[in-house]
């Protein structure tokens, strides 16, 4: 394996210095390169702006971080963009190690303050990738979403922590969307959005031994944004904690008409500790309750299963299943539940939702 350290292009792993042009030079040499190769961040802090690694690259390529990438504190230098570090058309590619922290702490001020802001930088992100290994990392204080996967095939995830405050805007954890086969593995995630969300276009997705909380849960959606849109099938979510998060699992979409739909869904082997609206399927999100589409959602949901979900809720419906009123959520299957409110019995609620339960189910089936 051929390596290419950034030190040798003049990266400096001194917080202050701009690394940005060595770390792209040792790329672009790495990703010409006909043998196997490796670019390599050693210890020490590295600042650097946005970061493009476009591809095809000729053979496999190894980006190994052993020190922490910073990005500059003026928000501006990465918010414009939409992207801090993006690999682009990049097949055979494993990164690992290391943090990256884009310190988005005055980004979020700007945002809540309602001023001037820039449209933010996701932090880490794979588009039009193949074959693709993450592993090992640490993200803090994104800007904007933390990881993101579009567009990608064969991706695994594992290992990885994640973390910015729960006050902190839209800094969800973990997006795929237009991807298949995609699996996340072994995940440590508090933040201010959805730990893991997955929008139109998930296909094949595995996820296992989540710590989730601070945050939002983990989703599917939101879906309807558009009136053509490709659909979320085959997800299974098992072996997870969620602490304190607002919402557990979730399948979320707008009420507006459109040719999505979710299949194949399996939440299993799941505690929550804590958390607000454990369980739950909301065809009528509207977030900020201000125009709302107020119509019917088109997305039409099968397949689902919550089973071996245990833990209590510190909402006293532990569990909402309100489904589109012109496509029903059919094939819904509950199995062994038991969730628990503090302050008395946890409810139920069933609006146009179909299916049966077995086993143990607290709150009570309400299909």
């Amino acid at each position: 394996m051929t390596t290419f350290n950034v030190q040798l292009y003049g990266a400096r792993g001194d917080g202050k210095t701009d690394s940005t042009k060595p770390f792209l030079t040792a790329w672009t040499l790495a990703c010409g390169s006909e043998a196997q190769s490796m670019v390599y961040i050693p210890r020490g802090t590295y600042l650097v702006r946005n970061l493009v690694f476009w591809g095809p690259c000729k053979n496999i390529i190894t980006f190994k971080i052993d020190g922490k990438l910073v990005a500059p504190k003026n928000y501006w230098s990465i918010g414009n963009s939409g992207y801090w570090i993006l690999f682009a058309k990049v097949n055979r590619i494993l990164v690992y190690g290391g943090t990256i922290d884009a310190k988005g702490a005055g980004y979020w001020s700007c945002r809540k303050k309602g001023g001037h802001c820039p449209q933010g930088a996701r932090s880490i992100s794979f588009s039009w990738c193949n074959n693709v290994l993450l592993s090992g990392l640490t993200s803090l204080n994104s800007q904007n979403l933390h990881v993101t996967v579009h567009h990608s095939s064969n991706v695994r995830i594992q290992n990885i922590r994640i973390r910015a405050p729960s006050r902190s805007p839209n800094t969800d954890g973990i997006i795929v969307q237009s991807s298949s086969g995609v699996t996340i593995s072994g995940a440590v995630i508090g933040t201010g959005d959805d730990c893991i969300a997955l929008n139109q276009g998930s296909v094949n997705i595995y996820i296992e031994r989540v710590l989730c909380g601070p945050g939002h849960g983990i989703s599917i959606g939101s879906l309807g944004d558009h009136a053509d849109e490709e659909g979320v099938n085959n997800v299974t979510v098992t072996n997870s904690v969620f602490t304190k998060t607002r919402n557990g699992v979730r399948i979320k979409s707008w009420a507006r008409p459109s040719t999505g739909f979710v299949r194949n869904v399996e939440f299993r082997n799941l505690v929550m500790r804590n958390v607000g609206n454990p369980l739950i399927i909301d065809q009528n999100y509207c977030p900020s309750g201000k125009g709302c589409p107020n119509q019917s959602s088109g997305v039409k949901i099968s397949g689902v299963t919550f089973a071996n979900i245990k833990g209590t809720s510190t909402t006293p419906i532990a569990m909402k299943l309100d489904c589109s009123g012109s496509h029903h959520c059919t094939e819904i299957t509950l199995k062994n539940i038991k969730l628990t409110y503090m302050k008395g019995a946890t409810t139920s609620y069933c609006k146009n939702a179909h299916g049966g339960a077995s086993g143990v189910v607290v709150p009570m089936n309400c299909m």
